[in-house]
């Protein structure tokens, strides 16, 4: 039988799960959206029901499983809800607004038994897969040092919206653009972070010039209090070091996203170049591995297949994979949690303007 999924906000975003899950051998059995003429809308795509209101479709909708697409701060209480009417969740990036949140999310998920993913979609790249191979099979080492960077020099997604507003999306690039972050963390097999030492700037955050080509319209009489860039060193109980740099705003030579890093064996590079206009189509992804060979520097590029949408059909299909027993999770709720402490005290530390103990 295969899973029926019901999809919490029609937005942009749920192209890409709605594909997942059916790669994945499901059916999008209903959408809700408090916009109901979108939900209208994607329902008749998909031969689905269609609710205002994401109670009404958990309360009578035929579903096992939901997955949430809302602005940051209805993820926790989203979630937990499914959770408690006895379905299955996925959730989009970030997992919550900080990590008391996640904790919540993670415990009603293991006092349901039920599997609760996030759209890390980055660990779901053919690129993130073929370093994962490599690492796994013991030709890196120890990873003891990596560089994750996820750098816009004009990319703030829209002025007074609710990306720009602190209590509906908990911050801004730090929290918005953690899948760098993540998948260095990831590649390095999420070791528990003993401290960060972090600086935020909203130099460009108020500019209208620094506005990005994708995201939502602005908001004249909205709130605009986020941070612009961020910069950051983790130190691990392991003695690995993790350094990270997000913005949306910032001056730099051009949109930068990779995660580049050094192990005891080898080292090596995932990225994405974008082109001029900062969309996918036009974004060229590249996977390399430097080695030592017959006392020569040797870079080993990977080819891979092409993936325009960066992992996030793959992701939302190893969901449905995951709930029916037929592939292992990218990602775990305790990972989401460890996450989200490391993205709280970047946040701490940025305020204090010193070292801040992750516990």
């Amino acid at each position: 039988m295969s899973v029926k999924v019901g999809v919490i906000g029609a937005g942009g975003m749920m192209q890409y799960h709605a594909a997942g899950f059916i790669e994945g051998g499901a059916e999008i059995a209903a959408i809700a959206d408090m916009n109901f003429a979108a939900a209208e809308k994607a329902a008749r795509e998909y031969g689905a029901d269609a609710f205002d209101d994401p109670g009404k479709m958990l309360a009578t909708a035929d579903i096992d499983a939901v997955t949430v697409i809302t602005p940051n701060k209805f993820h926790k209480p989203l979630v937990i809800q499914a959770l408690e009417a006895g379905k299955h969740a996925f959730c989009e990036k970030p997992p919550a607004l900080n990590a008391d949140e996640v904790q919540d999310m993670k415990t009603v998920a293991e006092q349901a038994g039920k599997v609760l993913m996030f759209n890390f979609n980055n660990r779901a790249r053919p690129e993130s897969y073929a370093m994962m191979d490599y690492i796994q099979a013991g030709d890196i080492g120890t990873i003891n040092s990596a560089q994750c960077q996820w750098i816009r020099r004009t990319g703030i997604p829209g002025f007074g919206g609710w990306f720009t507003n602190r209590a509906l999306s908990g911050g801004g690039p730090l929290i918005d653009l953690l899948h760098m972050l993540d998948l260095g963390l990831y590649f390095m097999g999420c070791p528990e972070p003993e401290w960060v030492l972090a600086q935020t700037f909203d130099d460009f955050i108020q500019d209208k010039g620094f506005k990005g080509p994708w995201g939502i319209p602005d908001v004249a009489d909205g709130v605009t209090d986020v941070e612009s860039a961020v910069h950051a060193m983790i130190r691990f109980k392991s003695g690995q070091v993790l350094t990270f740099r997000n913005s949306w705003a910032e001056m730099n030579h051009r949109e930068v996203v990779s995660v580049v890093f050094q192990g005891s064996k080898a080292g090596g590079k995932v990225e994405r170049l974008f082109g001029i206009d900062g969309l996918d189509e036009t974004a060229l992804d590249t996977c390399e591995l430097y080695v030592q060979e017959n006392g020569n520097s040797v870079t080993r590029g990977i080819v891979t297949e092409t993936c325009e949408d960066m992992g996030r059909i793959r992701s939302a299909e190893n969901f449905i994979r995951t709930i029916n027993g037929e592939e292992a999770p990218l990602n775990t709720p305790a990972q989401a949690l460890g996450l989200m402490k490391i993205i709280d005290a970047t946040y701490q530390s940025a305020r204090s303007g010193a070292p801040v103990q992750v516990s």
